[in-house]
């Protein structure tokens, strides 16, 4: 049985994708029926940069598993500078269960992952957050179901904003790998990248979903049932802020753009947010924003997403195994 990993939103099918949120909706009803990291087994918790929410979900949420998290601030390891990625790679797999890894390229977690036979997330790169989009997803479902209607294929998702960003791309993806609708709206020249367009529609070919780019936030707007966005000053970019203030401007999630959504749309962030500037007050605290439900969310995804893996990659006792088969069917509560 091959190591199986999360390094993009489409390192699941979507299949596995629903399994995943199946399972995630179960711990969050039973949060501590799972011990998959039993033991205690260790998780390794590299953070590149600072966090707040995927710090405490991931600490959490080993712990709530049965494990223990060796969180590593930055500077604190020889990682990147006096070790290579494959070096750590091979001693990491030999003392830990996981290894979950908060940085800047893409290409040290793809590194990474090749060197490891332990399960290898990605909980943030400059390209993709896909442990955000599970919680986001999760989000989506389970506000809908208390309508009667928990179905992700068909529903509509407009981000508005830096569509040039990771959260746009793992939007892109997660959304069209789900079945949805996905308009990702922002100025030209902050626009997802042709390759991440062209993967999105190929995977949407799969699922029913489709893909809509455009630089008028109106037609992204238009009826969708969840309106998404994210700062648009993220780390490294402060010295642009002025600049970044005003072309990202027409694309502020405000009260009249909600006006343009479906009725009844719900609104996303992935945190931190600045009021006043990629979304108001008024939204974020209003009636529409599911936001800090979202943010418990990503407790209970990562919880699923680490579970799985394991029992994908053949490291999970059979009790974990039995437990895990049955609650992604969706039928376990």
């Amino acid at each position: 049985m091959s190591t199986r990993h999360f390094l993009t939103d489409l390192d699941l099918t979507n299949e596995e994708l629903l399994k995943v949120l199946n399972l995630a909706d179960y711990l969050k009803v039973n949060p501590y029926a799972l011990k998959a990291l039993q033991g205690p087994q260790t998780a390794a918790v590299i953070f590149d940069k600072t966090s707040t929410r995927t710090r405490f979900s991931f600490a959490t949420g080993i712990a709530a598993l049965g494990g223990q998290p060796i969180i590593v601030n930055p500077g604190e390891s020889q990682l990147g500078h006096k070790e290579s990625v494959a070096d750590t790679a091979r001693v990491l797999e030999k003392q830990v269960s996981l290894i979950i890894w908060r940085t800047y390229a893409q290409a040290g977690l793809k590194e990474m992952a090749q060197y490891s036979r332990v399960p290898v997330i990605n909980a943030l790169s400059d390209d993709y957050h896909p442990c955000q989009l599970l919680a986001d997803l999760q989000t989506v479902r389970e506000h809908f179901a208390a309508q009667g209607n928990a179905e992700l294929t068909g529903r509509s998702l407009a981000y508005l904003g830096d569509a040039a960003n990771n959260m746009a791309n793992s939007y892109l993806l997660a959304g069209v790998n789900a079945g949805m609708d996905v308009r990702i709206a922002g100025p030209q020249g902050y626009l997802p990248a042709e390759e991440i367009v062209q993967a999105a529609q190929q995977r949407a070919a799969l699922t029913g979903g489709s893909v809509t780019i455009t630089t008028d936030p109106q037609t992204a707007l238009k009826n969708a049932d969840v309106v998404a966005t994210d700062t648009w000053i993220s780390m490294g970019q402060e010295d642009e802020k002025a600049q970044r203030m005003e072309l990202f401007s027409d694309y502020q999630v405000n009260s009249a753009a909600l006006a343009l959504a479906a009725p009844g749309a719900i609104v996303l962030h992935c945190l931190p947010a600045y009021r006043g500037a990629e979304i108001t007050a008024e939204v974020i605290d209003g009636p529409q924003s599911v936001i800090w439900d979202e943010a418990e969310n990503r407790l209970h995804a990562q919880k699923a997403l680490m579970a799985w893996l394991l029992v994908e990659s053949g490291r999970a006792d059979e009790q974990t195994v039995a437990l895990v088969r049955e609650a992604e069917q969706g039928t376990l509560r």
